[in-house]
């Protein structure tokens, strides 16, 4: 392979009003220069052929983490033979405040309609704008075969949501979990099933305290909550026959899966601090997500998931 090239490309999202109302996505690819004067004069690559057509994975953003936090992860999958995806939708939030989101529909998180429909309207609209993008990867993108990566408030509505999307054959999701707040209505501490009839690689740091300073919006006493990834492994996903994988990294927090952190926007600032080198962390977390991805996604035998898994800096591994 060449090498990783990116372009750029926007949709509006259904049912907002403008200007906030328009998700700006960024595509990288696997690309072949041809040393051409086009090349040259434009800076646009043509998409090596060779793997097409290519899988495609979304990662959906935490709140107010903006995308270019996660082009560590969208490069190194391209430079594994995937087309990752990262957007911004600067969009209302809790409160009346305006930010980058996921987007969040509440009425769709409520106990009398949880389970009918998808709790995030940005992941439909990222899908059909793909359908639509010209330049280098019009024709190469393999839309039916999809994976959906959320970290945080990002892996929360793609957990909820991903089996709306009948596209998607994969799901990971880094420092998130399906507890669902009591304002929704809902009895404290419930843990709500996913909605995914996919596989999930379900990550977590051992240090996560973004997780635990949130704890109170859910109802449970400090002193014997339990912790709410591992429920939600436990008591929202199904047993699928050790296809679903609970992987923890050794001394990561909630922001190891985002380079460089952005120390003036977003929660940082409630995590503890990791006791692993951050790049281990994300060497470990890109290894793991994208053997599983060729599982899921290409049909591979699993040998080089398992290699992947005996990376020293995986805590522990559990699978359902």
């Amino acid at each position: 392979m060449s090498g990783v090239r990116s372009i750029w490309w926007a949709t509006a999202v259904p049912g907002y009003e403008a200007p906030f109302d328009t998700a700006h996505l960024r595509v990288f690819y696997p690309a072949k220069p041809t040393g051409s004067d086009a090349e040259r004069l434009s800076g646009v690559f043509p998409a090596d052929p060779a793997l097409a057509p290519y899988p495609v994975v979304i990662i959906v953003s935490g709140v107010n983490v903006g995308q270019e936090a996660y082009r560590w992860l969208a490069v190194a999958l391209a430079e594994r033979g995937y087309v990752a995806v990262t957007y911004d939708w600067v969009g209302e939030l809790f409160g009346g405040l305006k930010g980058i989101t996921p987007g969040v529909i509440l009425d769709a998180a409520k106990p009398d309609a949880y389970g009918t429909r998808a709790t995030t309207p940005s992941v439909p609209a990222v899908i059909e704008a793909l359908r639509e993008m010209t330049g280098p990867v019009a024709g190469l993108l393999d839309l039916d075969n999809v994976a959906l990566i959320g970290h945080s408030a990002g892996g929360t509505v793609v957990l909820q949501s991903a089996r709306f999307f009948p596209q998607v054959k994969a799901v990971a999701a880094y420092g998130t979990h399906t507890m669902v707040a009591t304002m929704l209505g809902w009895p404290a501490g419930t843990v709500v099933p996913a909605q995914v009839d996919s596989a999930v690689l379900l990550m977590a740091g051992e240090r996560d305290g973004v997780i635990n300073g949130s704890a109170d919006r859910y109802g449970e006493e400090a002193a014997t909550r339990k912790d709410p990834i591992s429920r939600t492994f436990d008591e929202a996903l199904p047993d699928r026959d050790g296809a679903n994988l609970l992987v923890t990294l050794a001394g990561a927090n909630h922001f190891g899966i985002v380079h460089p952190v952005d120390e003036t926007a977003a929660r940082a600032f409630l995590d503890l601090p990791a006791e692993r080198d951050p790049a281990l962390t994300r060497a470990a977390l890109a290894d793991v997500t994208a053997a599983f991805l060729d599982v899921h996604l290409r049909g591979a035998d699993g040998d080089a998931l398992d290699k992947a898994l005996e990376n020293p800096d995986v805590a522990e591994t559990r699978r359902r």
